[in-house]
């Protein structure tokens, strides 16, 4: 079901479900990928269940760092991860939740998986903000390099 409060990247990667799952749920993979270049990961730590909590913190070029808490609402290993930034840990709600990220990992055979973020804004203010941060490209420089990771492994 898309909304008009979606943004959504879909991209067939020549990797295995279990390949992508892994590169989103192993903080040392994540580190590789997660932010769009030059920006980096510094920090990724997961507790990959529902209701467990995850911290990624991005490095800008300047040495900003921004972290990005959230809690997993649902986990289907190698098929599909439902998490949002609402909750910071343990059901402790956020100062200002923006959007809850659907993930999909759908087996296409022969080594190649069709793989949707679908980032679920609250309200279409949400939505915009994020499309102006350059969530088309940002995300779609991520989705290269996730594929580029995975393709190594």
């Amino acid at each position: 079901m898309k909304t008009d409060r979606d943004l959504v990247i879909t991209r067939d990667i020549a990797a295995s479900p279990d390949t992508l799952y892994r590169c989103w749920t192993e903080p040392e993979l994540m580190k590789q990928w997660f932010a769009p270049s030059p920006w980096t990961t510094s920090h990724a730590q997961t507790d990959v269940r529902a209701g467990g909590s995850s911290l990624v913190v991005m490095r800008s070029p300047e040495g900003q760092e921004f972290p990005n808490p959230g809690v997993y609402l649902e986990v289907v290993p190698n098929r599909r991860i439902v998490a949002t930034d609402a909750y910071t840990r343990a059901w402790e709600p956020s100062e200002k939740p923006f959007m809850t990220l659907i993930l999909t990992f759908e087996d296409l055979g022969n080594g190649s998986t069709r793989y949707t973020a679908r980032a679920r804004h609250w309200n279409e203010a949400d939505r915009e903000a994020h499309e102006k941060m350059g969530f088309v490209e940002g995300w779609g420089r991520c989705t290269d390099q996730l594929a580029e990771l995975a393709g190594r492994l």
